[in-house]
């Protein structure tokens, strides 16, 4: 079966192809990063109106890319939610009014539900069950996954997801838009032991997280400097940013651990653009090999929003007779109101 993978919760707009037999067969992108980093950040007005121009013009394109025409298409899935309205009404519209013209069936997808599903289209893949830390922009949880729609939360952040930190204390630091990949970049050249940071949480009895207060720490670890300095220099700002990204990974990679341990799992599953972040795999590649369990990611151009991974949990839901049509969008959806397959 053959399904095209619709993708509009944000600022990305991406179309894929997925086959169940062959795998992904086409995949295209286009981010709207640019667009946004004249405003410091996601506008979301702009962000429908993009959608709408690439929408087509991306689904032409991975047509021509697989070498197959719409009639060859057996189902058509879309982000249904969680999101930004205006994003995912592009989606959805598109989508529904494509199924509709070709008499295809439509499939409404979680898009958390797409990043916990995308380690699987690497290779190698991990089996069900099996520990998820999905760590992005607006999402830091850690779930145990049994199956396509039976997850379960065990911990998540009270506050601020990894990635927002990450974003906010880009901020802070004077970064431009997007920060985070850019405080990650700058935090490798920084000296590990000139600064250290809080590790919120890391002893708390549980699998929750905290990153908000991170920012603070930030602030006045920076204003310490700049009182004591005259101010900071490029040296000083990536030694700062090495802080800042060693606590959240040491916060990370604990949790996980405590969650492997309390679960009896002895596979990691990662996922979110946060995944992406070379010191977390380094981390948690290592923290693997020393405490003997298996640890499986994305391809690095799967982390972020993509249509690859709403293709793929689309074909999950076809091939278990769980298609269904129905044309809404759902900003805010409950990952735990899926039904299991």
């Amino acid at each position: 079966m053959l399904v095209l993978g619709i993708e509009s919760s944000c600022d990305e707009t991406g179309v894929a192809l997925y086959d169940t037999e062959r795998g992904l067969v086409a995949d295209q992108l286009h981010s709207q990063m640019a667009m946004h980093a004249e405003y410091g950040g996601v506008v979301p007005e702009l962000a429908s109106r993009d959608h709408i121009r690439r929408i087509r013009p991306l689904t032409n394109a991975c047509l021509a890319e697989a070498g197959i025409t719409l009639q060859d298409i057996d189902a058509i899935a879309f982000t249904q939610g969680p999101g930004l309205g205006g994003a995912l009404l592009v989606g959805a519209s598109f989508a529904n009014a494509l199924a509709f013209g070709l008499g295809k069936p439509v499939i409404p997808v979680h898009h958390l539900e797409g990043h916990l599903l995308s380690p699987l289209l690497a290779e190698p893949r991990p089996a069900f069950p099996f520990l998820a830390l999905l760590v992005s922009g607006g999402h830091t949880q850690i779930m145990a996954v049994r199956g396509v729609g039976q997850y379960e939360i065990l911990g998540e952040t009270l506050d601020d997801a990894a990635g927002e930190a990450f974003d906010k204390t880009a901020k802070l630091l004077g970064l431009p838009y997007p920060g985070g990949p850019l405080l990650s970049k700058l935090a490798e050249e920084g000296d590990p032991a000139r600064f250290t940071l809080p590790r919120p949480m890391l002893r708390s009895g549980d699998l929750d997280m905290s990153f908000s207060g991170l920012k603070t720490a930030v602030l006045t670890l920076s204003k310490q400097v700049e009182a004591e300095h005259g101010g900071i220099d490029e040296q000083a700002r990536k030694d700062i940013c090495r802080a800042f990204q060693e606590a959240i990974v040491e916060v990370l990679v604990s949790k996980c651990q405590q969650a492997l341990k309390q679960t009896g799992m002895n596979q990691l599953v990662v996922a979110g653009g946060v995944g992406a972040n070379k010191q977390l795999r380094a981390a948690l590649d290592a923290t693997a090999k020393r405490r003997k369990f298996a640890v499986y990611y994305p391809p690095l151009k799967l982390c972020t929003d993509n249509g690859a991974m709403i293709a793929f949990a689309g074909a999950m839901r076809l091939q278990q007779a769980q298609a269904a049509g129905g044309f809404t969008v759902k900003p805010r959806w409950d990952l735990s109101s899926l039904p299991a397959v």
